[in-house]
């Protein structure tokens, strides 16, 4: 298959106009320029598919009812809007939920429908729990993660962590060491806590600000210990509810193009007419797209969808056009699948054939898995 586009972004240059090469599910070429034997997409923009790392659920289904048709469900809807690849987030669940959810969710990570698994919890702070039931937050337990770690195996790819918990730089340890990704999120922790995680081997942010002690003047906090840090990637839910606009361009310049993730930390909402919806074991109530634990101020995740994000990250990081393109697909496929270990080599020769073609305003017109064209083109 030989496509060629007014604009193709391979993640590290764009090309205008643009080819590209796909052959056994994979890129075979890249260049510059048009191909007079291929096909022409016209005028549009190819960029590589997009990696959603912090995702609760879509399209009606929920990661977190631990079964393969919710799954399906929710990472076919995502796929409609160009994420590719998808690592499954779980909420705090009692320790045999949780068990019963990694098990299912491993079997997926083995059929190739997700990527991994990332536990949002239960290792979280109460006074930021965010959308997690406070009840059932509690100290990391060397038996319980090792249970966890024993069924998941490689499935589990990685775990949020409130440092400042009894035993919650040991517990970072123990899954670095385990080759899970440690992430510092939902916490109260300090500064110098944080600089503890991040020496003990945490090396992403989870959504920085939401659920996450403020930044003070006399105490920075977790915030600027990990924006300031070159070893840490941090995740931004950026949906223009949870982050404004300003605060995004501050975060992007201040971390600079490598180390910015954007996430979706969509629920089963996303997708749907508002309404009542569960996230884990709580009720959730969508107003106009927004989500909220039912009858409290408290955003519970999103109905965000990474093409959205793209459009922001594109609209809002104050670059020219071609500037604005090339970091939104940094922060939106590269920097997400390096900060968990997956594959980030954008359009590239022997990369997966994974795309995303996208029109004038930006809005997804063709979406192409492992070589398969899903959506279009």
């Amino acid at each position: 298959m030989l496509l060629t586009a007014d604009a193709v972004v391979t993640g590290r240059e764009v090309m205008r106009p643009g080819w590209i090469e796909i052959g056994a599910g994979v890129v075979l070429g890249v260049g510059v320029g048009v191909r007079n034997d291929a096909h022409d997409l016209g005028a549009v923009t190819v960029v590589p598919g997009f990696v959603d790392t912090h995702v609760h659920g879509g399209g009606g289904g929920s990661f977190a009812a631990g079964t393969r048709d919710e799954t399906l469900a929710a990472m076919q809807f995502h796929l409609l809007h160009g994420t590719t690849t998808m690592v499954a987030s779980l909420v705090t669940a009692t320790s045999d939920e949780l068990l019963r959810e990694v098990e299912q969710l491993s079997d997926d990570v083995r059929a190739g429908v997700i990527a991994g698994v990332h536990l949002e919890g239960p290792w979280l702070a109460v006074s930021r729990r965010g959308a997690h039931d406070g009840t059932l937050l509690r100290d990391p337990d060397p038996d319980e993660i090792d249970r966890i770690l024993a069924l998941g195996g490689d499935a589990i790819r990685m775990v949020t962590v409130a440092p400042e918990r009894a035993g919650g730089i040991d517990a970072i340890r123990c899954f670095v060491e385990a080759g899970v990704i440690a992430a510092v999120g939902h916490t109260e922790a300090t500064y110098a806590q944080t600089r503890a995680a991040i020496d003990a081997g945490a090396t992403v942010g989870t959504h920085l600000f939401n659920a996450m002690r403020p930044i003070h003047h006399r105490e920075p906090g977790p915030v600027i210990a990990l924006l300031e840090d070159p070893r840490v990637t941090v995740e931004v839910i950026a949906d223009g509810v949870h982050v404004d606009p300003a605060l995004y361009r501050h975060v992007a310049n201040s971390a600079g193009p490598d180390r910015v993730s954007l996430v979706t930390d969509a629920m089963s909402a996303a997708g749907m007419a508002d309404g009542p919806y569960r996230l884990g074991p709580l009720d959730v109530q969508v107003v106009d797209g927004v989500a909220h634990v039912a009858g409290t101020d408290t955003i519970a995740g999103s109905t965000a969808t990474m093409d959205k994000l793209f459009r922001f990250a594109v609209r809002h990081c104050g670059l020219p056009s071609d500037e604005a393109l090339l970091r939104a697909v940094q922060q939106t496929s590269i920097n997400p699948a390096r900060a968990l270990g997956l594959p980030a080599d954008g359009l590239t020769s022997g990369s997966a054939a994974d795309l995303v073609v996208l029109d004038a305003e930006l809005a997804v017109t063709g979406v192409l898995r492992r070589g398969e064209w899903v959506v279009g083109p």
